[in-house]
């Protein structure tokens, strides 16, 4: 036997006896690798939100919203739901939303005579940006877990 070959795996079992309540860290427990899911999920979520937007460009008295951005400095909210003691609850969040982000109200816009504030334009710039923010989110985990696999030996 090659005692050098076997030295790393020595190191390896040594660490786990130091340590017996020790576990192997899943790769979705990397911060960097939540982050950019949630980022990732939070570009669909506005994805549906301009495009419900853009569906509504001709509905009187609609008023187009957007998602706010996530805040990683602060921990994430909990998800609550309500309790429903009777079959006829509704369920849902309060807010109308099905989506774990806030919502953003812009204030600066320009009103139709039906009431509609909904700029095409504006939406279809938002859509772009947006569309190639999922991209670059999307390549950097993408490549982060090619780097990963790299470092484990996978490739």
């Amino acid at each position: 036997m090659n005692p050098a070959k076997f030295a790393g795996r020595a190191v390896l079992h040594r660490a786990a006896e130091l340590e017996p309540g020790a576990r192997a860290m899943a790769i979705s427990d990397l911060p960097i690798l939540s982050m950019l899911r949630t980022k990732m999920n939070w570009h669909q979520a506005r994805q549906q939100v301009l495009s419900e937007n853009v569906a509504n460009a001709d509905t009187p008295n609609f008023r187009p919203r957007d998602l706010a951005t996530p805040d990683f400095e602060r921990p994430p909210l909990r998800s609550v739901s309500l309790l429903a003691t009777n079959p006829m609850h509704l369920t849902g969040l309060a807010g109308g939303s099905s989506s774990q982000f806030g919502t953003a109200r812009e204030s600066a816009f320009e009103t139709r005579p039906a009431g509609n504030a909904v700029s095409l334009e504006d939406e279809m710039m938002k859509v772009a940006a947006n569309q190639m923010d999922y991209q670059a989110a999307t390549t950097l985990y993408s490549r982060s877990l090619g780097l990963l696999k790299t470092a484990v030996g996978k490739r």
